[in-house]
């Protein structure tokens, strides 16, 4: 006589979205809004998810972006990494530029760049995530200028050359040329300042 089992406990429940394709969704709305100009509705709705499971998949707000940042900074800003490895400084400088000008207006995706757009009209309570930004941008930029610093080691630069300073300037043009991007300046516009910076890179 077959013996009656205790039935299994139910799993978990599946969840009813994919959570790849809900993130690059977020991703894509902080790029075009800011942090601050993005609201929960605004991601809920974007996301196709309703708040219980954004909070349960991704935390809250900010801990949202980050996971956002953390996909940009793997995808669309990937160029930043490859530009260092170029064999010069000068070559860096020209796949950094030419990389951005791309990237910023890839028709693909919206136009600039997350880490300048993001923190846009960010107020005292966001502080962490401008702050987050911030340092993300000086991130790259001490990254450019310990690159520049090797350069100048090698005797690819003039030694009176201060790594510091252009690895400043080559940050500013980028971010520059993120806020021009979002004013409609063309991909072929932004390559002619990326050339501009070339024209007058010092050499020995």
């Amino acid at each position: 006589m077959a013996t009656s089992r205790t039935p299994a406990p139910p799993l978990g429940r599946p969840r009813a979205f994919d959570a790849e394709e809900a993130l690059t969704r977020a991703l894509r709305l902080f790029w075009q809004k800011g942090y601050e100009g993005t609201s929960m509705a605004d991601l809920t709705e974007a996301m196709g998810i309703n708040k219980p499971s954004l909070y349960a998949a991704f935390g809250n707000k900010e801990d949202l972006f980050r996971k956002a940042l953390e996909r940009y900074g793997e995808g669309s800003a990937c160029f930043i990494g490859e530009a260092l490895t170029a064999p010069t400084a000068r070559g860096v400088v020209e796949k950094f530029l030419v990389g951005a000008a791309e990237q910023l207006t890839n028709p693909e995706n919206p136009r600039g760049c997350l880490v300048v757009q993001g923190a846009l009209s960010c107020a005292t309570s966001s502080d962490p995530v401008r702050q987050e930004l911030v340092e993300r941008r000086k991130g790259y930029e001490k990254a450019i200028a310990k690159r520049f610093q090797k350069a100048k080691a090698e005797g690819d630069l003039p030694a009176s050359a201060n790594a510091a300073d252009l690895a400043r300037y080559v940050a500013a043009v980028h971010q520059g040329m993120a806020v021009q991007a979002t004013s409609g300046a063309t991909r072929q516009e932004l390559k002619r300042v990326a050339q501009v910076v070339l024209d007058g890179w010092p050499s020995k």
